[in-house]
């Protein structure tokens, strides 16, 4: 078979892989993209069934192309998510071969380039771009016995509560998966018990104004950093059945029991840290800052925002809280089943070059990687606080396309 050659090839068919062909487009930059499953995968199957966008419509989304079948301050469901994504492709006429895996991936000799041996076949590309995402491989602490026979599946894998057999269930981790999985299922009648560590708490709406709209005035997702140590710090937001903020006493004030970060398991019995208490509080010390943050702003700006002051008001403290419990038999409590929503690692395996930690963690600058011609682009804190949203991808994307198209 003989050796398909291109400029730069683009690995990866969600919004980093089609915001970097539509800017390689306007540049002129012959391209491909390879998609191993279809477009927009992760949204189609590596998601539960009633997921919709944390984000409104008129933010989680391209800048030239809106939702126009969904109210613009409203939250797309994952569906229609994919279908954008797919209309998005078709506008764009985005050269993406789906059903394609990447084998192997490796600078050619002399480092001109590289060789990319795929199911359809090798081809060679003079630019490489791994836009796989940062939601690549899910990750599961292994501290829950298999003998135990409890059902353990991560939220990638959860669709909804049928799912799951008759009995309690565990949801560790309290971001946004974790938080929304466990208030579907307490919704549906199951006994939730949630293991809850650091996380950011935003309220979803302030004096008139949703999240993203102050996050942007605010600064916060141009944020370049975190402190040490919070990089991977989750944010507790939800767009589900309407969007509303995540408050956990209201959880807890609904049956759910709340619990520390879970650790290790003991002839069945989990403990957990004594960090429930903590972690609320500094949840909670996130919150009244982003709105001390916005109150400020708005009176700098002198913005005529109708004033919120209920939104400063906290449930009562639940007992679950002030009396954490420290340890729990899985098997007494009824628990038959855990959700895991702790999150993923990426997984660039397919990659030989010497661009990672000893984490395997993707060394660049800004996505431009210190290999020559191979760029990263949708991941974590790629440059700001944005990059791997739908959104903020975008303007990544333009500076690595422009940055091959200065290179050529």
């Amino acid at each position: 078979m003989a050796v398909e050659k291109i400029d730069t090839l683009v690995i990866g068919g969600g919004q980093a892989g089609l915001s970097m062909s539509r800017h390689l487009s306007s540049l002129g930059v012959d391209h491909i993209v390879l998609e191993r499953d279809r477009i927009a995968e992760k949204w189609r199957s590596g998601r539960w069934d009633s997921l919709v966008a944390n984000g409104p419509a008129w933010h989680d989304r391209f800048p030239d192309l809106t939702f126009d079948d969904v109210d613009p301050n409203t939250f797309a469901p994952k569906d229609r998510i994919v279908s954008y994504f797919e209309t998005y492709a078709a506008q764009i006429k985005a050269p993406i071969r789906c059903g394609v895996e990447v084998a192997l991936a490796e600078p050619m000799a002399g480092g001109q380039g590289f060789r990319v041996e795929t199911s359809g076949g090798v081809i060679e590309a003079r630019h490489l771009v791994a836009a796989t995402g940062p939601f690549q491989r899910p990750l599961i602490p292994s501290v829950v016995p298999a003998e135990l026979g409890i059902l353990q599946v991560h939220s990638a894998h959860y669709k909804n509560p049928a799912q799951l057999p008759e009995g309690a269930v565990m949801v560790v981790g309290a971001g946004a998966s974790g938080s929304q999985i466990a208030d579907e299922l307490a919704r549906a009648g199951k006994r939730v018990y949630l293991s809850i560590g650091p996380h950011d708490r935003p309220p979803l709406r302030y004096r008139g104004k949703d999240f993203c709209w102050w996050m942007g005035v605010l600064g916060l997702w141009d944020a370049k950093t975190r402190a040490p140590g919070m990089e991977h710090v989750t944010i507790a937001v939800s767009g589900a059945h309407g969007g509303h903020t995540v408050d956990f006493r209201r959880f807890a004030a609904r049956g759910m029991t709340l619990l520390g970060r879970a650790g290790a398991v003991t002839h069945g019995v989990l403990n957990f840290a004594p960090d429930l208490a903590r972690n609320i509080a500094a949840g909670d010390a996130h919150y009244l800052s982003f709105l001390d943050a916005a109150d400020a702003y708005a009176a700098t700006q002198g913005l005529d925002l109708p004033a919120e002051p209920e939104a400063r008001h906290f449930g009562p403290v639940p007992d679950c809280v002030t009396n954490p419990v420290l340890s729990l038999d899985l098997a007494k409590a009824g628990i038959t089943a855990i959700v895991w929503a702790t999150g993923y690692a990426v997984d660039f395996g397919w990659l030989k070059v010497d661009s990672f930690d000893a984490k395997g963690t993707p060394l660049h600058d800004r996505g431009i990687s210190k290999v020559p011609g191979l760029y990263f682009v949708g991941l974590s804190w790629l440059t700001r606080r944005a990059s791997p949203f739908i959104w903020g991808v975008w303007q990544d994307a333009k500076n690595l396309a422009e940055d091959i198209a200065a290179k050529r």
